[in-house]
């Protein structure tokens, strides 16, 4: 009953937060704008409510922090982000933010941090908790994602701060918009030893947990993404003229190309691929395309997989622009690796999500990015995975029940516990 009520309250803040947008009748939150400084600030109101000290660092994040039994610990980072894609859902980070403000609530109202009554008699942390509001995740304004985590994980580069949105606002303009200091931005990576982990809720943004009739899940790793281009040169001609078995036709070879990408990643186990984009030259009704440049996106679990997917569609687009008479150019843009997840605070959330539904809790691999990508880089990371309906996100119609917030506030509850009972065994031992 008592998370019943928690949960009815992150509904309503949800709700809360979905009124900060730029644009009218949707909503978007981009690095920078008003409403997003606006959205952060409310969140900070509620930390200060709830008793923690709050401060925000030279990119615009927002961390309010509760100590544990002593000042001065390694934290355990919970949180998320509050900027948005365009025309966006209102789960998507603002999930995570909250039940991360509502973790901080129960251990301020428990007396269990921050010198409180039962603090006395030691029971409090043997950590403390940090609620983290990230104020760039998605990466909707400008050529740069993780603006927020990368600051902390020292991947900053200064070179972005001159990086431009469409309307040729820079980056650094857009720090001073959020209360910044570009000029301290590079000094902000967290010290090692800082932080214990991090943990963060967040919507599944597919379907396994609805098909499998879960609330919640476990995540053990970040995909690893390629993205590439493939560029089909035939010869354009005249629809009228050139018979059919004379056309070097651009578009049909990268159109066989697109369908051999979906079969490989049907044929492989975990593999998604997706062209995305094609365009199509000169793209007259009359004209045979001459050029067609095609997108790759590929993601797999398994990087030895992912690239030996990636090598088997160049080759696969070589074999089919010979076949047709055309030449085909491939550029590879990315290749991230996979983030696996911490096997501890893995198993932690696993036995905390079991104890608390009752059911075993399924191990899911994420096909999304995430802040925890650059966090991995400096701590131990985890992640909560939370249903939603239909899979459905980056989207207005992105939802999750109040009963399934209600169980990712018990794991939280759960998990944070069975993480201060695991620090101080390893204390003793």
């Amino acid at each position: 009953p008592m998370s019943t009520e928690r949960a009815a309250l992150i509904v309503a803040r949800v709700d809360e937060l979905a009124g900060f947008s730029e644009e009218e009748g949707a909503l978007t939150r981009r690095y920078g704008s008003r409403a997003l400084v606006d959205a952060i600030a409310l969140a900070e109101r509620w930390l200060v409510a709830a008793g923690l000290a709050t401060r925000r660092d030279a990119i615009g994040n927002l961390i309010g922090r509760l100590e544990g039994e002593r000042p001065g610990l390694p934290a355990l980072a919970v949180g998320s982000h509050l900027d948005t894609v365009r025309d966006a859902g209102r789960w998507d980070g603002p999930l995570g933010v909250l039940l991360a403000i509502d973790q901080a609530e129960r251990l301020v109202a428990a007396g269990r941090a921050g010198g409180g009554a039962e603090a006395v008699r030691g029971t409090a942390l043997p950590f403390a908790l940090e609620a983290v509001v990230f104020a760039d995740e998605e990466g909707l304004r400008f050529p740069t994602a993780y603006l927020g985590s990368h600051v902390w994980a020292g991947l900053w580069d200064s070179a972005e701060l001159a990086l431009t949105d469409t309307d040729g606002v820079t980056v650094e303009t857009a720090i001073r918009a959020m209360g910044g200091d570009p000029a301290c931005v590079g000094t902000g990576a967290r010290r090692p030893g800082d932080l214990l982990g991090w943990c963060e809720a967040h919507i599944e943004q597919g379907t396994r947990l609805e098909r499998a009739g879960l609330p919640l899940g476990v995540v053990t790793t970040i995909q690893g993404q390629t993205r590439c281009t493939a560029t089909f040169r035939g010869q354009a001609g005249h629809a009228g003229t050139t018979a059919m078995d004379a056309r070097r036709d651009a578009l049909l070879a990268a159109a066989e190309w697109a369908l051999g990408v979906e079969a490989k990643g049907l044929a492989t186990e975990g593999l998604v691929a997706t062209v995305g984009r094609l365009a199509v030259e000169p793209g007259a009704v009359n004209v045979i395309p001459g050029l067609a440049v095609a997108s790759l996106d590929l993601r797999h679990p398994d990087d030895a997989t992912r690239r030996a997917a990636v090598a088997s569609l160049a080759a696969l687009a070589e074999e089919l622009a010979a076949n047709r008479c055309v030449t085909v150019d491939w550029a590879q843009h990315t290749d991230n690796a996979a983030v696996a997840f911490s096997p501890r605070l893995q198993a932690l959330l696993a036995e905390a999500v079991e104890e608390t539904t009752g059911t075993a809790a399924p191990r899911l691999a994420s096909g999304a990015g995430h802040d925890a990508a650059p966090l991995a880089r400096i701590t131990n990371v985890s992640m909560l995975f939370v249903r939603c309906k239909d899979g459905i996100s980056h989207n207005p119609a992105e939802s999750v029940t109040c009963a399934d917030v209600a169980a990712a506030i018990a794991a939280l509850d759960c998990f944070v516990d069975l993480l201060a009972a695991d620090e101080r065994a390893a204390a003793r031992a």
